[in-house]
C-alpha cells in the first residue's frame, strides 16, 4: 500500500492535476481508491462502457486500440479520463506490462472534486482540446 505523500506525487505529475495546489491534491487523494494489478491483465477494454480514470503510481502499461499498439505509458500517467465526462464506449484497451499499483476515481467522485476544484476541469478541456488538434492534424495535415 502506499502512502500518502506517494500518492500526492503520483498526482502531481498528472499534467490534469499540475495546476492543483497539494490541498487540491489531497482532495483527489481521498477521492481515489489504490488497487493493484498483475502483470497481464486487462485494466480497460475496449469498446465497454467506462466510468472510471486510473492513474499509473507503479508499473507499465500498454495501450492498444484494435490490436494495435499505440502507446507504453508509466508512473504519473492518467488512462480511462475521457469516461469521467461521459459514459462513452471505451476508445483503446490497456494492459499491464508489469504489476502496477494504480489509483482510481470514479465519474461520480470526480465530478464532486472538479466543483470543488475548477482548474481540473480547464486542464481537462485543455487536455481533450489538444487531443482533438492532434487527430485534426493525423487526419487532414
Amino acid at each position: 500500500m502506499a502512502s500518502k505523500k506517494q500518492h500526492l506525487d503520483s498526482l502531481s505529475k498528472v499534467a490534469l492535476f499540475s495546476a492543483c495546489s497539494k490541498k487540491d491534491l489531497e482532495k483527489v487523494a481521498r477521492a481515489s481508491d489504490e488497487i493493484t494489478m498483475t502483470a497481464g491483465t486487462t485494466i480497460i477494454d475496449q469498446g465497454q462502457t467506462g466510468r472510471e480514470a486510473f492513474v499509473i503510481v507503479h508499473g507499465n502499461v500498454t495501450v492498444r486500440r484494435n490490436n494495435r499498439k499505440v502507446a507504453t505509458l508509466g508512473p504519473g500517467s492518467v488512462v480511462g479520463e475521457m469516461s469521467l465526462l461521459d459514459n462513452g464506449p471505451r476508445t483503446a484497451a490497456v494492459i499491464c506490462d508489469t504489476d502496477c499499483t494504480l489509483l482510481v476515481i470514479d465519474q461520480r467522485r470526480f465530478r464532486g472534486v472538479m466543483e470543488e476544484i475548477p482548474a481540473i476541469s480547464h486542464k481537462l478541456l485543455g487536455s481533450l482540446a489538444g487531443r482533438i488538434r492532434e487527430l485534426d492534424r493525423a487526419y487532414y495535415g
